[in-house]
């Protein structure tokens, strides 16, 4: 039974870092209007203006990954918390700066940049906190008021902007941005994040940077996320990125005209969030993404044939329902399968192909439109979009629907001597005895095993069989050092995985005999012997 799409709002703890979310992304956008109006005048004006957007933008594509290592080997909330801390010195820097009237357009940029890069370590930080405050059988939801969130900032934040450009000057825009990192940060201070379980020593960066784009790596159901993600957006970015040009010169509307077109995509995203409670009931999930896509590319269709605001404007509020539906359900599938030691991690994968998608087709689309024109951009984009969609029937949205809670279930390995953390790499032999008429079935079970072992930490993995004893399997997988397999024992499992390990064992005749094999050049005595699932 689906919740409402405002249930998790009636957490005081979301409902506040929600609006503190708000906030802040309304005034990134208000920044990035004022930054941008700042230099219309200058020399060069349209180089300036372009690269203001890739000072906010290029961030976000070289830091998501080591922001969201931060999140996941340090305090969430401090982290957030001194980040919002940073950008609100930035931004108050700034409108001293352009009050004063001594902003010039390469200092600007640099403070644009700045303030890129706190978005960059806010981002994966503030989708990885979700699931702590709100249940499980929330997140959908959740996940749709994140989207709804993004879409009012968007679509509110430069029509402020622009009126207060207009009215206080660019000064007053810096101002508020400010201020909204300030409203983050005090929804921050008022969150009382309970203790988090974990291992006894902090994971260090460079390790928990290869962690996890091991755990990526060795995901079926992130990476498919991701191609389902990469596949509408690098289409789906057409509109965002021309919907300038479509106001301009298509309608005729001007700049007033552009925060119509952006206000009836928010609305599109509002509605949908209202809507997806009863179309998630209804509509399994791929048959909404091939629905969703559809009804995109039918959308784009629209903005390329009909030159008519009347006909335009509710093709966006279609497109910004259809957007939020695809976002919100990629969204929601990545807060469902990734545990918590890699949420924040795996997000950051996550934001660089949704901003590296965005990016990168707005500039194809861009090109496009310079050699053929705008409608044609529009047109290639709807067939891509088709497309894609159709390839849902054979790459589907792979659902995981096990339990990703921790589960340490592996007893502590007791050796003669306990080597340095730093020690490895270490060799992890497992001996399985299977009776002659479980074997297949034990060596497709083994697979899933496979998995669980090289996303929490084995970067080599082997099966085989005991040439000497028939009915003898034995398992091999190598670990870097021995601290990474401490991590496997320590909380990197699921119960998700400890379920998988248990078909495998029951299929053998009892848990495996482990030995860790560790360098021989180690001082630690010959490895010890012991019977468990390792």
């Amino acid at each position: 039974m689906e919740t409402s799409a405002w249930a998790p709002l009636q957490d005081k703890v979301f409902r506040g870092l929600w609006i503190g979310v708000l906030a802040s992304n309304a005034g990134t956008w208000m920044q990035t209007v004022g930054a941008s109006w700042r230099l219309v005048h200058e020399p060069d004006a349209a180089t300036y203006v372009s690269l203001v957007q890739t000072a906010t933008m290029l961030p976000v594509l070289l830091l998501a990954l080591p922001s969201g290592t931060l999140a996941d080997t340090f305090d969430r909330r401090r982290l957030l918390l001194g980040v919002q801390l940073g950008l609100f010195a930035v931004a108050a820097a700034l409108t001293a700066l352009t009050a004063a009237d001594r902003m010039p357009p390469a200092l600007l940029l640099v403070f644009t940049f700045l303030l890129g890069v706190g978005q960059a370590l806010t981002l994966p930080t503030w989708q990885a906190v979700i699931p702590e405050v709100v249940p499980r059988d929330e997140l959908a939801a959740a996940s749709a008021l994140g989207a709804v969130n993004t879409n009012l900032a968007r679509s509110a934040g430069p029509a402020v902007a622009g009126l207060i450009v207009a009215h206080a000057g660019v000064p007053v825009v810096f101002g508020l941005n400010a201020v909204s990192f300030a409203v983050f940060a005090a929804a921050l201070i008022r969150w009382r994040r309970p203790p988090q379980g974990g291992t006894t020593h902090a994971e260090r960066f460079g390790p928990a940077l290869r962690a996890g784009g091991r755990y990526v790596r060795y995901s079926p159901v992130v990476r498919r996320t991701l191609l389902r993600v990469l596949l509408f957006v690098l289409p789906g970015s057409v509109v965002w990125g021309l919907l300038p040009l479509v106001a301009d010169r298509e309608l005729g509307m001007g700049p007033s005209g552009y925060g119509v077109l952006l206000a009836a995509l928010g609305v599109g995203a509002i509605l949908g969030a209202l809507l997806m409670p009863r179309i998630r009931e209804r509509v399994p999930p791929n048959r909404l993404l091939i629905l969703s896509g559809t009804v995109y590319a039918a959308a784009l269709l629209i903005v390329a044939l009909v030159p008519y605001a009347m006909a335009v404007v509710p093709a966006l509020v279609v497109a910004g329902l259809a957007w939020m539906a695809q976002v919100s359900r990629m969204n929601a599938s990545m807060q469902l399968f990734l545990p918590n030691w890699v949420r924040a991690r795996g997000f950051a994968v996550y934001q660089v192909v949704f901003a590296g998608g965005q990016a990168f087709g707005a500039f194809a689309w861009g090109q496009v439109t310079q050699a053929w024109g705008l409608r044609a951009a529009y047109l290639a984009a709807a067939a891509f979009m088709v497309l894609g969609t159709a390839t849902v029937r054979w790459l589907p949205l792979r659902e995981q629907t096990g339990d990703r809670s921790p589960a340490a279930y592996w007893p502590e390995p007791h050796l003669m001597l306990e080597p340095h953390l730093d020690e490895g790499p270490v060799l992890v032999t497992a001996t399985w005895r299977v009776k002659p008429e479980n074997r297949a079935a034990f060596v497709a079970a083994m697979q899933a095993v496979r998995r669980s072992r090289q996303r929490t930490g084995a970067t080599r993995w082997g099966l085989f069989r005991n040439g000497e004893h028939a009915g003898d399997f034995v398992e091999v997988y190598l670990v870097p050092t021995w601290e990474e397999h401490l991590r496997q024992h320590e909380g990197r499992l699921t119960t998700s995985d400890e379920r998988e390990e248990e078909h495998a064992v029951a299929l053998a005749e009892g848990p495996a005999t482990v030995t860790h094999l560790l360098p021989a050049h180690s001082p630690v005595p010959p490895p010890h012997r012991h019977p468990r699932t390792d």
